[in-house]
């Protein structure tokens, strides 16, 4: 089921002969993060605003769970929809609880509620309540704001968040860890994420599935184990690095790549897997135990199988 669906989208600013957003038509499927990713100025960030209608279309039609977005009040349809930018956007003369507790407060939540609702996201983000909650912005760093930012988001329980490069900011060791904290919050809670990004490691790291905007308009949008192995044009090729395989295959994650395991397959001496490990580790563990194949489990389930030849084809664009 799609959670957002764009029909035939067009925005164009005032005084401008190009539209900034050029007929973008797509499905953003319920419980996937889409990073939305292309070169500056093509349109990332003005098609991720018009999920929470900061800027109207000029023609076409926003779908939320199937209704028209202009048949909701802004205020209510930003009340269903998290949003997290680049530094946070924290309200500096709140605290961290009063930040967090924005959306509940405006939602008539009871103030017992709000003081659980807060204590259980802050513990979700890794930031013990006891030690955070009482603080201001201004007394943490920018990786504890960001991670505040998105326990904000997640505070009245939306099923659609956008994130417009909410990284953007940090230094490279935060922002691979708030990346995994990204990953792991989206295997918890299933959250339908629109994220928005120019930096193509990000994307291939955290997507289900990859947005490519050029000029405004979509130019493909798959997975990004297939867009690294079939991209659609010469742009796409050099902005994802394609023939730089070896690099890709550690931001490529196991899931993309492994098939299912047969009927009945009983796992004997193979090594195991998760899906969420990258390619690379696999590649690594199959060369330093002979293995013909690894079996990927997930929680202790068996989900799939992965071979050094489904490996390899992943590789074929850079042979």
């Amino acid at each position: 089921m799609s959670a957002i669906h764009f029909d035939q989208v067009l925005l164009r600013f005032p005084g401008t002969s190009q539209p900034a957003v050029n007929r973008v038509t797509c499905d953003i499927e319920a419980g996937q993060l889409v990073v939305i990713l292309g070169p500056s100025g093509c349109g990332k960030t003005t098609l991720l605003k018009m999920v929470n209608r900061l800027y109207e279309p000029t023609q076409g039609t926003i779908y939320l769970n199937g209704t028209d977005i202009r048949q909701m009040k802004a205020t209510t349809l930003r009340q269903q929809i998290g949003y997290v930018i680049q530094q946070s956007g924290l309200f500096p003369h709140m605290t961290v609880a009063q930040n967090v507790g924005v959306v509940p407060k405006l939602l008539g939540w009871s103030r017992t509620r709000i003081q659980a609702r807060v204590d259980e996201l802050l513990e979700l983000v890794k930031l013990p309540p006891d030690d955070y909650r009482d603080r201001f912005p201004a007394q943490m760093s920018g990786g504890q704001q960001q991670r505040v930012g998105v326990a904000r988001a997640l505070a009245g329980d939306p099923q659609v968040i956008l994130m417009d490069e909410p990284f953007g900011a940090i230094d490279a060791i935060t922002r691979a860890s708030l990346q995994n904290e990204i990953l792991r919050l989206q295997r918890q809670l299933k959250k339908t994420i629109l994220f928005v990004s120019h930096d193509v490691e990000e994307a291939l790291r955290l997507a289900d599935r990859i947005l490519i905007l050029k000029a405004g308009e979509v130019v493909q949008y798959d997975t990004p184990f297939n867009i690294l192995t079939k991209p659609v044009s010469p742009f796409v090729h050099n902005l994802m690095g394609a023939d730089d395989m070896v690099r890709q295959l550690s931001l490529l994650r196991v899931e993309t790549a492994m098939v299912d395991a047969p009927i009945n397959f009983q796992n004997g001496s193979e090594p195991t897997i998760t899906p969420h490990d990258s390619l690379r580790e696999a590649l690594s563990l199959i060369l330093r135990t002979g293995a013909l194949q690894l079996t990927v489990e997930d929680g202790g389930a068996v989900v799939g199988v992965l071979t050094l030849e489904h490996i390899r084809d992943s590789a074929s664009v850079a042979a």
